[in-house]
């Protein structure tokens, strides 16, 4: 057995060597897949897979009605293309690989006003308008919205953007902007992820939060006070911008599926479902360590709200205005967090909302996005 041992092991170390690779079968990795609401992985399917080694495997992605299809998250060091509906990933390890999807119907929130994205492609909003930044009730065919401390930006299907609010500082001049695949939203500045995954920004840069130009292999991007975060797809994060509370003190992050921030502190969701956080932390809001089954996070001004898998939501932070008060939501498929509110989408497009209504910001009731 000793020299059939050893024999194995030479002929490994040859074909490291030499380069030429040929089926090893007693060498085989796992691959462990699994998806958000919304769709499913068509091909392998879902569940755990054994491969041998530098199998080529096709991953094939599924969307249900009314959603559509965002990234691939997790160990996705050998995916040959982390945005693609149909890509392949080549076992040289094991691995653990999510696909992820979003509703074709949305709602965000900042510190005063909620915007909401109706499945149809046009918008609503509610809440303080005096920069005009709920004048969105002529926009259609929008993928996707954000919302700014005082502006609303539309990304449009074909990728090119619209906005309107504020403009103080240059944040809604993104009509030139084109082949954009999100967008996100700071208190005076905006922020374009691009299909190639490099990031553009318009607006304040007082605190450097649009020093994005270098940034690459970004799937998503998210906009705070005065700091701007992007997530690569090897799962490890970047940030520029106001440092203050250490916000941006992200660099040793790992494993991240989605980032979310404000005012200042930053949140991280874990592939496993588990949350980090830095930052700010005088009302507790980056106190999210014991939270587990968690899909979506969103970060307000002074406090963070966790969307469970389950459809349940937990939240932690200031509460003065009741913003906190998500213990019996049920059904939720989306959470959005403003300065002091937080709203929830349910998966049949209606939305709730609790919080500050000083400006009318939690008047959703009568909305149905789907």
């Amino acid at each position: 057995m000793a020299r059939v041992s050893i024999i194995l092991i030479l002929v490994a170390l040859i074909t490291e060597m030499t380069g030429c690779y040929y089926p090893v079968p007693w060498i085989q990795y796992k691959l462990t897949i699994s998806s958000t609401a919304g769709g499913l992985v068509t091909m392998p399917g879902e569940g755990t897979f054994t491969y041998t080694r530098r199998t080529v495997v096709i991953l094939m992605a599924g969307t249900e009605e009314d959603y559509h299809f965002v990234n691939w998250t997790g160990d996705v060091s050998t995916i040959t293309d982390v945005n693609g509906v149909t890509t392949t990933i080549t076992m040289n390890g094991d691995y653990s690989i999510s696909a992820n999807f979003k509703a074709n119907f949305m709602v965000v929130a900042d510190r005063y006003h909620t915007v909401g994205l109706k499945a149809n492609g046009t918008v609503v909003a509610v809440g303080d308008n005096s920069s005009g930044q709920c004048d969105v009730g002529g926009w259609t065919e929008i993928a996707q919205v954000a919302a700014g401390g005082n502006h609303t930006v539309g990304l449009k299907s074909n990728g090119t953007m619209i906005a309107v609010g504020n403009n103080s500082s240059g944040q809604c001049n993104v009509g030139n902007w084109m082949d954009i695949t999100q967008v996100t939203a700071g208190i005076d500045h905006t922020v374009g992820l691009k299909f190639d995954g490099t990031v553009v920004a318009v607006g304040s840069n007082i605190s450097g939060q649009c020093n994005v130009g270098g940034w690459t292999d970004i799937v998503q991007v998210a906009g705070g006070g005065n700091h701007t975060v992007g997530l690569k797809s090897d799962g490890t994060v970047v940030a520029v911008g106001n440092n203050g509370s250490g916000q941006c003190d992200v660099g040793n992050w790992e494993g991240i599926r989605q980032v979310a921030c404000d005012y200042a502190h930053t949140v991280g969701l874990k592939s496993d479902g588990t949350v980090v956080a830095v930052g700010w932390n005088n009302n507790g809001q980056c106190d999210v360590g014991g939270w587990t089954g968690i899909t979506q996070v969103a970060a307000g001004t002074y406090h963070t709200v966790g969307l469970k898998a389950n459809g349940t939501v937990v939240a932690v932070g200031s509460n003065g205005s009741g913003q906190c008060d998500v213990g019996g939501w049920t059904d939720t498929i989306q959470v959005a967090t403003g300065g002091f509110h937080t709203v929830g989408l349910k998966s049949d497009g209606n939305v709730f909302a609790v919080g500050w209504n000083n400006k009318g910001q939690c008047d959703v009731g009568d909305w149905t996005l789907k």
